[in-house]
């Protein structure tokens, strides 16, 4: 019933399992009525056949269901799962998140969900224990868009390619014709080989659909229980309407269902610069393929909720979509699987230990440090204390974990700033020193517990974390900082960025270490070498210093790794890589720092330094480059704002709507003959001269 995919949504199982409620009374009918469930596997149970990236499994998949009836009298029963129950092996006869689904439509049995259904055959279930239940947070995934073919080619025989346009996560759609018997099999994939065949070789293989045709008639199917990221579906075992054909089954009708979150829109951004409407699009369809029941790094090999992404990328996906209440089911994850010393391991739920060579993978402070800093962003675009009163305790013990690791204020581990551009192939950061980043997030950790303490009326806490803070400084300072050169580490532009915005750099050589990193960009001809850990941090810092058109400059071309590089190799979602290589994903949305400046930056929504919820809004556009023209609105907590502007030669023309209840400070563009004006709510219009 309903239009949920993949429902509940998955967790860590060790410790309890999500339930969702419906409302069925307009299901029912007077007299007899019969409950029937298919059941899937998910990340609860993962078979060994075919590709998986987990290890182990929870055990057999299991139900619990309550149905409660409120009669008109004031009664009330409970029809609950019991030992009265019957079970079958359904149609579904192989299901695997990570290897596909297998479904032979001869073992439908009509009418096993009505009444009157002979169940002789059937077995009692076994009854079993389960996890702890607790209600589901955050909207379902469902089906939101669907593609058809953009291209056709057949392969061989029986043999099909389809590009459905859109690399995107998903699953396939058919209608069919054929004999009883009759097998197809699909195989998605976001690559092809050099021979137009699906290429799964560095995103998990083998992952296949297959179906087979009970006869008689169109069958419609669709996976229910597996999903993947693809752009291109191969079949086999099938000919097309229209081509001539006595052996196989006739394929009627293919198309790819794109699955995702469903949190609502709260964002929308169109510029006059082609190339970044088409960054944006590249950048959002990563983040569409990757909002699930938790924040995915891609949507095929991995599908793990690496942490860092979560606080790196949380302030581009809120101007896009509605995620607090998503938000919420994050930060509870992290609360149930954090260990009892603290950490907050790398990928929540951590459904595999990343060990690999070294610890680095799974507690890497860059990482776990979502635990503290995404609940006060969320307070920041709320002013909900809610999201820091119910993660107190989880980010004090995280901030006690990282404790233990110090040595003399100094955090000498983790992957500090993975997949930045060096001339090894990416991976572990090139650029910046061990230690870096990790000794930075662990000040940043500091300061935001010593705020938190002061919000939360914990006085002897606010201390504590400021004295702190204040220790890792000087520590990073002495460790890091060079005075002759006034750069950190050894110059690189994470580095530098980073340290500049967690505020570590003393006051007086703050323009220094600026000037440094700007001309470090300059030198490099406008081109940046941060990965998924500095490149927020460069972003940001330039767009504080009004340096927008450096912004501008590295990222209008094609010419060089970056996203118009992306867009160039033929990329339709964000890859893994800023240099696209086809040996890595090609739907990852790690490195999609961008689009918070296409709201913050360009069309400039912000918040008044000290202040929350966009109570206090300031209004500051960057107009850069060749853009003429630009139109965001953003749907914050307090409403909607709206930001359109134009350069029509020497005019600024700017619309602004300001929602109910807040105020705001409409700052213009350097250059432009126009104080500041301070407004309320409301809607308005400025037209200024240079």
């Amino acid at each position: 019933m309903g239009d949920h995919f993949l429902d509940p949504g998955w967790t860590q199982y060790s410790k309890e399992a999500r339930y969702v409620s419906f409302d069925i009374t307009n299901y029912l009918n007077i007299g007899l009525n019969t409950l029937g469930v298919v059941l899937g596997n998910v990340f609860y149970y993962i078979p060994g056949e075919r590709y998986r990236k987990m290890t182990g499994a929870y055990g057999y998949p299991k139900l619990i269901a309550r149905i409660k009836i409120e009669y008109n009298n004031g009664s009330v029963e409970d029809i609950v799962t019991d030992n009265t129950w019957k079970t079958y092996p359904s149609p579904i006869f192989f299901s695997s998140i990570y290897g596909g689904e297998d479904y032979d439509a001869n073992l439908e049995q009509k009418g096993w969900d009505e009444i009157n259904f002979n169940d002789a055959n059937w077995k009692n279930v076994v009854v079993t224990s389960g996890p702890m239940l607790v209600a589901q947070r955050g909207e379902p995934i469902k089906v939101m868009q669907k593609f058809s073919p953009v291209k056709q080619i057949k392969i061989a025989k029986g043999d099909w390619f389809f590009d459905l346009g859109q690399n995107a996560s998903g699953i396939p759609a058919i209608e069919v014709s054929g004999k009883k018997g009759d097998t197809i099999r699909i195989f998605p994939s976001e690559l092809l080989t050099d021979s137009n065949t699906a290429n799964q070789k560095f995103t998990g293989r083998p992952h296949f659909y297959t179906y087979v045709l009970k006869g008689g008639g169109k069958e419609v199917w669709h996976p229910k229980f597996s999903y993947y990221g693809f752009r291109y579906l191969q079949v086999k075992g099938v000919e097309l309407e229209g081509v001539a054909n006595n052996e196989f089954p006739v394929l009627h009708k293919i198309e790819e269902w794109h699955i995702r979150n469903s949190a609502r829109s709260s964002g929308t951004f169109s510029n006059s610069n082609e190339l970044f409407n088409q960054i944006h699009k590249l950048i959002l369809w990563a983040i569409n393929s990757n909002m699930v029941s938790v924040f995915t790094d891609c949507p095929h090999r991995e599908r793990l909720g690496w942490q860092e992404q979560v606080h790196l990328m949380g302030n581009a996906i809120q101007h896009n979509y509605d995620i607090f209440s998503f938000s919420g089911k994050i930060l509870h994850d992290i609360r149930t699987q954090q260990y009892s010393d603290g950490l907050i391991p790398s990928t929540v739920p951590e459904f595999t230990v990343m060990h690999f060579t070294d610890d680095n993978f799974r507690d890497s402070p860059e990482w776990g440090s979502t635990g503290i800093i995404f609940p006060w962003y969320l307070y920041e675009w709320s002013s909900n204390k809610r999201f820091l009163s119910e993660n107190y305790e989880m980010m004090k013990q995280y901030f006690g974990h990282l404790q233990s690791k110090d040595s003399s204020f100094l955090l000498m581990f983790g992957l500090s700033d993975w997949y930045d551009i060096g001339s090894e192939r990416p991976g572990f950061s090139q650029l910046t020193p061990l230690g870096l980043t990790a000794t930075a997030y662990y000040y940043y950790d500091a300061v935001i517990l010593s705020k938190t303490a002061k919000l939360l009326g914990k006085t002897t806490d606010e201390e504590r974390y400021q004295l702190i803070a204040e220790k890792i400084k000087t520590a990073f300072n002495n460790k890091f900082y060079n005075r002759d050169k006034r750069q950190y580490g050894n110059g690189s532009q994470a580095s530098n960025a980073i340290s500049l915005y967690m505020g570590l750099v003393e006051k007086e050589y703050e323009n220094a270490v600026l000037n440094n990193l700007i001309n470090d960009i300059e030198y490099e001809g406008y081109t940046f070498t941060t990965g998924d850990i500095g490149h927020r941090y460069l972003l940001k810092v330039l767009e504080q210093a009004d340096r927008s058109d450096i912004i501008y400059k590295m990222n209008s071309r094609s010419d060089v790794p970056g996203y118009g590089y992306l867009l160039k190799q033929g990329a339709t979602a964000l890859t893994e890589s800023w240099q696209a290589l086809p040996t890595v994903s090609n739907n990852h949305f790690m490195l999609g720092h961008l689009m918070e400046w296409f709201y913050t930056g360009l069309a400039g929504i912000g918040q008044r330094e000290g202040t929350t919820g966009f109570e206090n809004i300031i209004i500051k556009p960057q107009p850069v480059g060749d853009i003429q023209k630009l139109n965001v609105t953003y749907h914050s907590v307090k409403g909607e704002i709206k930001v359109n502007w134009k350069i029509n030669k020497s005019t600024f023309e700017i619309e602004v709507d300001i929602p109910v209840n807040s105020k705001a400070e409409i700052i213009f563009p350097k250059g432009y003959n126009k104080q500041p004006v301070q407004v309320g709510s409301g809607k308005y219009h400025f037209k200024v001269n240079k």
